[in-house]
């Protein structure tokens, strides 16, 4: 997954490759010969010099301050996940002690994921490891015979079709795994994850350079179950504190809709 220090400008790069002039309130035009922003621009808004951006970005420059990043941040316009992430490649923000609770998932909260029964409610790992699911998640996720999520989404050969929405699912998903490698870099199963499908997917390497890193909140996913057809779930998503890094996800579909059927179908099995 490569050091921080290169990690912080190759997201730098990124960011600033997105943003058009007109976007941050500067003239476009001229002898632009790369998409995005110029050096310059970023280091006027940010309010530094350019030979300290540079230097920055070029992984010359290894302690910036909480005040130079947080200039960095409002120029790149980057949101509260994204200005979390620039902090922690910068060695700036404190990162939580996974122990051993990221294996294990609480009693209460087993019991928790049994009082969704109309719901599909499963606890993830920082790596995306399915650590623990209710009855209902465990039909839905069945057919896919895998126990983790990523690589469920770019190694099982039927993703792309039993997930409606593959690109908008994928994608979030290695956005949250990239801010969680950030986050948690002693977790050695985001490193081993990760790095296995660099190697094997050309999908999966393109989307985790695009250097996005956003965590989850709610989202809106279709599966295509062998059995039980077309369903339509939006999800909740849930920090557990007293496990840093697991999440809660809850599925719900539309009350008295054809999903609700096909999920109450499932669980009747």
């Amino acid at each position: 997954m490569g050091n921080g220090v290169g990690e912080l400008g190759a997201f730098l790069r990124a960011q600033r490759a997105r943003l058009e002039p007109a976007e941050v309130g500067l003239p476009g035009g001229g002898d632009r010969r790369v998409a995005g922003l110029r050096r310059e621009e970023v280091a006027v808004l940010a309010v530094v010099s350019m030979d300290y951006y540079t230097r920055l970005e070029q992984g010359r420059e290894r302690n910036p301050s909480p005040q130079v990043l947080n200039g960095i941040a409002h120029a790149l316009r980057l949101d509260a996940d994204g200005r979390a992430h620039l902090f922690r490649l910068a060695g700036l923000s404190p990162t939580p002690a996974l122990g051993e609770s990221r294996h294990r998932v609480h009693p209460s909260l087993l019991q928790l994921l049994d009082a969704f029964p109309t719901a599909a409610a499963y606890v993830l790992s920082p790596a995306y490891e399915i650590l623990a699911t209710n009855r209902l998640a465990e039909a839905l996720l069945v057919p896919f015979g895998m126990t983790n999520m990523l690589r469920m989404m770019f190694q099982h050969p039927q993703a792309q079709t039993m997930f409606g929405d593959w690109d908008a699912v994928a994608a979030r998903a290695v956005n949250a795994v990239r801010l969680n490698a950030v986050a948690f870099p002693d977790d050695v199963e985001i490193r081993a994850v990760v790095d296995e499908l660099l190697a094997e997917s050309p999908q999966f390497t393109a989307m985790w350079n695009e250097q996005t890193a956003r965590g989850l909140s709610r989202a809106y996913k279709i599966f295509f179950h062998p059995e039980a057809g077309r369903i339509e779930l939006t999800y909740q998503m849930f920090d557990v504190r007293a496990a840093p890094g697991q999440q809660l996800l809850v599925g719900m579909a539309e009350p008295g809709s054809d999903s609700a059927a096909a999920l109450a179908a499932l669980a009747a099995r």
